[in-house]
């Protein structure tokens, strides 16, 4: 939000009947399963003209029959049919278009499709099972597995099931960020940025998994202009991404509360969950509504677009900004805690000098109109007023706020595990790919070729964060790249020393992160075995950075030294 930019939004896509569904197992076996016709129910086609709305009905589920078992021997297969969802129990309960529109359905209740979950099964496939070769597969097959593996992505807040169609995502991978970072225009990004149908980058999904690096961005960026200044504002705002991992590294889970006290008092308590119009894009608000389907459908909102809807859900509706970020966060292709949490506080006022707010004025300038003049509240909606209007209409007057010194942050030394005493630096490590370094441009697989890579689902992330399947499709897709990478799912400081044994290495090669789930995970295993942390090419010279409490201090200190490139 504050200072970031996003990919352009693209029209929701139904979902697409398939005439098979693949599993792909360890070894690259894919199995192709005809479905039968009591396994084939026929649903409302979704290509047909009719209302937009967020969410299809969930495609039809196929269960194969017989035994695939992984190198461990173990069949998997009772153990993904234990998990898929059942359509036709769905369908037959009433849930179609209009149920997903409204979040309701005819009874009054939003009716939850019946999980075939066996309470003694896990959630999610074995640490013996690697989906690697799954992420080379196509698209729609990709997505209808993984909506199989991991139920809980297409499962909305709302307690429904949302479509497995992802046509109007942007694809993950090098090639789609190679030709994004070709039609960026550093000039007119300055001159047009904040408005919706601005000249955006549109790199920041691909930046988030490490497929590109800050300092790759500015590169380019300083090859299409004059005079580096002309470049000024679209490497200020990369500054932003990289602040917002500076103050994550310093804070951890920190930053998932206030760090300052918030800088007014609102009028009524905190909700502590989003409400369910919102979910359903049924607010009467054509803006609000539309930046909730773009959400839905493609995992992205321009910056405005983010900071619009945060500030209204927070001051107007009440909404905690935890709430809030978390909900963004499950669904946003470049969520991640640092960048999106951060920028909800910004937005709430717990770091920042006061809280963000926008009025329609705000709204029309930089959308050119396009939802106020459709609006049915139109005149006397929320957001009607200047900024004093709005603060004396939100805020508490009467109390103030509690009392705020000055905030002082100070940087950390970069990320450096724990080293394993007993043993040298690795010579083979195997190459950890994180959430941070999801391709080839790691800069752990930089260094070491030739090293096996592992990227471990971890199913603490997928508890708490509850990935989207576009999220997982995503990176998926950004893994699809990196040649011969395993990927599994359980704890990191299980998974990583079992594979190292199994795969003969002598060590773990990280790429730098702020994540601290992979900073304990790393500390844990530094403990038995090295495990070796590269560094991200150099963004800027932050050793004249002495304090992260605002941005402007971090940028006054390092933002020159970012307009250099870097040496050929």
């Amino acid at each position: 939000m504050a200072g970031r930019d996003r990919l352009r939004s693209g029209e929701p896509s139904g979902w697409q009947d398939t005439a098979c569904t693949h599993l792909v197992f360890a070894g690259g076996q894919s199995v192709c399963h005809k479905p039968d016709a009591r396994s084939s129910p026929t649903l409302p086609n979704p290509r047909k003209p009719q209302e937009k709305h967020p969410f299809y009905p969930a495609p039809p589920v196929f269960r194969p029959r017989g035994e695939f078992r992984d190198p461990a021997g173990q069949n998997v297969l009772p153990w993904i049919n234990s998990l898929a969802f059942d359509a036709l129990d769905a369908h037959e309960r009433g849930i179609g278009p209009d149920s997903f529109r409204s979040g309701r359905a005819s009874g009054g209740q939003c009716p939850t499709p019946r999980p075939n979950l066996d309470a003694n099964r896990p959630m999610h496939p074995p640490a013996s099972l690697d989906l690697g070769p799954l992420s080379r597969r196509p698209r729609d097959e990709l997505a209808g597995t993984l909506a199989e593996l991991f139920p809980r992505a297409i499962a909305t807040e709302t307690g429904c099931t949302s479509s497995a169609s992802i046509g109007a995502v942007a694809r993950g991978g090098r090639a789609a960020a190679v030709a994004r970072l070709a039609a960026v225009d550093p000039v007119a990004y300055a001159r047009s940025r904040n408005h919706v149908a601005g000249a955006v980058t549109m790199l920041s999904p691909w930046i988030r998994h490490g497929v590109l690096s800050l300092a790759e961005v500015r590169d380019a960026a300083l090859s299409r202009v004059a005079r580096p200044e002309q470049a000024d504002k679209l490497v200020s705002e990369l500054g932003w991404r990289d602040y917002w991992r500076q103050v994550h590294a310093v804070l951890g889970d920190g930053i998932l509360s206030d760090i300052e006290p918030p800088a007014v008092v609102r009028r009524t308590p905190a909700l502590d969950r989003m409400p369910e119009d919102v979910l359903a894009a049924n607010t009467g608000m054509a803006c609000i509504d539309a930046f909730v389907h773009r959400l839905n459908d493609t995992g992205w909102l321009h910056n405005h677009e983010r900071m619009w809807l945060a500030s209204w859900l927070v001051h107007v509706r009440g909404v905690h900004w935890r709430v809030g970020a978390d909900w963004f966060l499950r669904h946003l292709l470049d969520g991640d805690p640092a960048s999106n949490h951060l920028s909800w506080q910004w937005v709430a006022g717990t770091f920042a000098a006061r809280p963000y707010l926008f009025n329609r004025e705000n709204l029309e300038t930089f959308t050119s109109g396009i939802h106020c003049r459709e609006c049915p509240l139109l005149g006397r909606c929320d957001v009607e007023g200047s900024y004093e209007e709005l603060s004396l209409r939100l805020f508490d007057p009467t109390f103030p706020p509690l009392p705020r010194p000055s905030l002082r942050l100070r940087p950390v030394p970069p990320w450096r595990p724990g080293a394993c005493s007993a043993a040298p630096a690795p010579t083979r490590p195997l190459v950890w790919l994180t959430l941070d370094s999801a391709a080839p441009t790691s800069p752990a697989a930089v260094e070491f070729p030739s090293a096996p890579r592992l990227f471990v689902i971890d199913p603490a992330w997928l508890d708490e964060e509850r990935p989207s399947l576009a999220r997982l499709v995503f990176l998926f897709e950004c893994l699809a790249d990196v040649p011969g990478a395993e990927i599994r799912v359980g704890p990191p400081a299980e998974i990583l020393p079992a594979r190292v044994a199994a795969l003969g290495c002598d060590g773990i090669a990280v790429a730098d992160s702020p994540c601290p789930r992979t900073r304990r995970a790393g500390a844990v295993i530094a403990a038995s075995m090295p495990v070796v942390t590269r560094d991200w090419p150099t963004f800027c010279d932050r050793s004249r950075v002495k304090d992260l409490g605002r941005f402007s201090r971090y940028w006054q200190a390092a933002g020159r030294s970012a307009l250099t490139p870097t040496p050929a």
